[in-house]
C-alpha cells in the first residue's frame, strides 16, 4: 500500500471506495480547521455546539501543526485515514455554517405539542 521513496513513505490507496489519497493534508485540515472556527465565531459562545465544537476543532488543529507524520497524525486523532478525517472536517464546517443558518441556540417560534416526546404514541 504504501512506498518509499528517499525516506519518505507514499500512500498509493486509502483501500476506501471513491475516497482518493490525500495529497497534501496538513494544509487541507488547517484550511477547513480555520474554516470552522471562523464559521463558529458566528455562534453565541454560550451555546453548546460551539463549545464543544471550538475544543475539537483546536485540539485537531494544534496536533496537525506538531505532528508532521501522517501516520502519527492518524493514531493521535483516532479517527480513522487521514483521509477520512478531512471529510469529517468537510461535514464539519458544512454543518457549522448550517448551524448558523438555523440559529439554533434561539428559542423555539412556536410551542411543541405537549405529546411531541412521549413514546409510544
Amino acid at each position: 500500500m504504501a512506498s518509499t521513496a528517499a525516506g519518505v513513505v507514499l500512500k498509493k490507496a486509502t483501500g476506501l471506495p471513491g475516497l482518493a489519497v490525500a495529497k497534501n493534508p496538513h494544509y487541507t485540515l488547517g484550511v477547513l480547521y480555520g474554516k470552522t472556527l471562523r464559521a463558529l465565531q458566528k455562534i453565541p459562545s454560550d451555546a453548546a455546539y460551539r463549545k464543544y465544537t471550538e475544543q475539537i476543532v483546536h485540539q485537531r488543529a494544534a496536533l496537525v501543526k506538531s505532528e508532521t507524520n501522517i501516520e502519527e497524525l492518524e493514531k493521535k486523532i483516532g479517527c480513522g485515514q487521514i483521509e477520512e478525517v478531512i471529510v469529517q472536517a468537510e461535514n464539519e464546517l458544512s454543518l457549522a455554517r448550517k448551524m448558523v443558518e438555523w440559529k439554533a441556540w434561539e428559542p423555539l417560534k412556536t410551542t411543541p405539542p405537549q405529546s411531541q416526546w412521549k413514546w409510544p404514541m
